[in-house]
């Protein structure tokens, strides 16, 4: 096929060139390990199941079978203008293997899952071959999806006991909390923002900057664009504090991992009270790139995903809703009843950026971002930081506020981090974590007053809902009952300060904030009554952090 000028190309190295440049002579490459045989995909020096170093190429037939498909609305390339249909095949040879692609030469109405597939290639570039997929001609009954590495029923097996019975977490406690307005377009420095939310945070707990000897933040410093201020680097620079301990980066529990690795710092001894942060200015740093006052950043590399315009989590996750809507009988309302929830919760919090009403038919009649996500399925970009800080038990009991305690957390990788090759009907990195946490602890699912799990869209708070064990895999439908059951009247209350789709987008952070209000019983109009345990889930996708968290009563 022609080229289409414009896409963002891979980086062809020594270890990926076998594959971008296959196309070539019109054969499909992938790396092979010549002790086990296995395809291995994306290239590594290793092999992932027989741990064997030697690593071949072999030339596979090109024939798969269609695993997901979402058709991009909301999101264009140059070179590949919206509508497009952003594709995982899994490969006949070693259905393991999956591909991101592109489907093309058909009619996106008439994909379904199980179809199958042919690869053509793309020319882009002097040496890039992208390989696309077609409908086959001779096509057959459809074809099951492949199994999962791990299925997601399996998951709880592979939980790893504790190593001791003594657990960091009873060596902590959350003791406060501070935010800084929270807007649309703010125009901000996103720094400023970081500061208010963490003095209101320290004051909350009754404790002056000098008290602070330890920060952590995530991601930290780096080319994040309008998901960080500069990390802790930028923080202490501008509040003089002198930590004893540190830690920013984006290798840790999610947007949460900044509480976790304080806590063990604190149980650690390496500090007693630790202020964490996180800042995001998304919708002020969109609009300064719009004005031409920022370049957006350019990484080294555009990876496995972005040359087929999979620019975003929606893509991945629009497949993984797909594939859960087809095995399950899930439906566009039972995401709808999230989105209609945390709208319901907003309007009664006066921080919330949208709290107009919403009907199931303003949720299903929404533009379409990428199918089956429309608008109300994804979150809302904004400006704003919050601020939590994280003291020794000892100390937090003589503080201002009565401590919120950490019951438990869940952290363990059990699912591949690739996210085109991982977990196929959950958002990957959900159900791992959630196994952990309830190894850590004798609370279980029915003990909790109140969720508030991690939605930077619809589908991301239904898999915590099905990893968490509040109902079944696949269940989620008719556990949410029309909404009823997770109403603040319901079974488990959820998201109630309007989460993520409705509040605005704190990345995570917002969610430890309500749940500590909900603890204290600060709530207000929103307040669950007698909350006295809740849970609160962090990211996905990469790895996350799960956090379980009680009062002192």
């Amino acid at each position: 096929m022609a080229a289409s000028p414009g896409r963002p190309l891979p980086l062809i190295t020594d270890q990926t060139e076998f594959f971008w440049t296959a196309g070539a002579d019109g054969r499909l490459r992938i790396q092979e390990c010549t002790s086990c045989a296995s395809l291995i995909h994306p290239p590594q020096p290793v092999c992932r199941y027989c741990r064997g170093r030697e690593m071949g190429v072999r030339a596979v037939s090109g024939r798969a079978t269609l695993i997901g498909f979402t058709v991009s609305h909301r999101f264009s390339l140059p070179g590949l203008p919206a509508p497009y249909v952003v594709a995982q095949v899994a490969l006949d040879e070693d259905p393991r293997i999956r591909l991101t692609t592109n489907a093309v030469e058909c009619d996106p109405g008439e994909l379904a899952l199980g179809m199958r597939m042919e690869v053509l290639f793309e020319r882009a570039g002097e040496e890039v071959w992208l390989p696309l997929f077609r409908p086959a001609a001779e096509q057959g009954q459809p074809a099951p999806l492949p199994a999962d590495e791990v299925e997601p029923h399996q998951v709880r097996g592979l939980t790893r006991p504790m190593v001791t019975t003594e657990k960091f977490e009873d060596k902590v406690a959350l003791t406060g909390i501070g935010a800084s307005r929270l807007g649309r377009r703010l125009m901000v420095p996103p720094l400023s923002l970081t500061v208010r939310a963490c003095e209101a945070a320290v004051a909350d707990a009754g404790l002056a900057l000098d008290d602070i000897d330890g920060l952590a933040t995530y991601p930290g410093a780096g080319a994040y664009g309008g998901f960080a201020e500069g990390g802790i680097t930028a923080l202490e620079s501008a509040l003089g504090i002198r930590p004893t301990w540190h830690q920013g980066g984006g290798e840790t529990f999610g947007p949460c991992g900044s509480l976790i690795a304080a806590m063990l710092a604190i149980a650690g001894g390496l500090a007693r009270h630790v202020l964490c942060f996180r800042t995001v200015w998304e919708s002020s740093y969109g609009e300064l790139v719009r004005q031409g006052r920022f370049a957006p950043p350019a990484g080294p590399d555009p990876g496995w995903l972005k040359p087929f315009g999979a620019t975003s989590a929606a893509h991945t996750l629009a497949q993984n809703a797909q594939r859960h809507m087809h095995r399950y009988g899930t439906t566009r309302e039972t995401l709808g009843w999230i989105a209609l929830n945390q709208r319901a919760n907003a309007a009664l919090n006066p921080t919330a950026i949208y709290r107009d009403p919403m009907t199931m038919d303003d949720y299903l009649q929404a533009r379409p971002i990428t199918t089956p996500f429309g608008l109300y399925d994804c979150d809302v970009p904004c400006d704003g930081a919050v601020a939590v800080v994280v003291s020794a038990v000892d100390a937090a009991r003589d503080l201002a506020r009565p401590p919120v305690l950490v019951e438990a957390v869940g952290t363990q990788i059990t699912e591949r981090l690739e996210w085109d090759q991982s977990t196929l009907t959950h958002e990957p990195q959900t159900l791992g974590q959630s196994a952990h946490l309830w190894s850590r602890t004798a609370l279980r699912p029915a003990d909790v007053d109140v969720a508030e799990l991690y939605d930077g869209f619809t589908f991301n708070c239904l898999s915590w809902i099905e990893a968490l064990g509040f109902c079944g895999i696949g269940e989620a439908k008719d556990f949410l009952d029309g909404g009823k059951n997770i109403a603040r009247d319901g079974v488990l209350p959820l998201n109630t300060h309007g989460g993520q789709l409705s509040h605005g987008r704190t990345h995570g952070m917002g969610l430890v904030h309500e749940a500590i209000v909900q603890l204290r019983g600060d709530g207000g109009a929103r307040q669950v009554p007698g909350a006295r345990v809740a849970v609160v889930s962090s990211g996905g996708l990469t790895p996350s952090g799960v956090l379980l968290l009680r009062t002192d009563t």
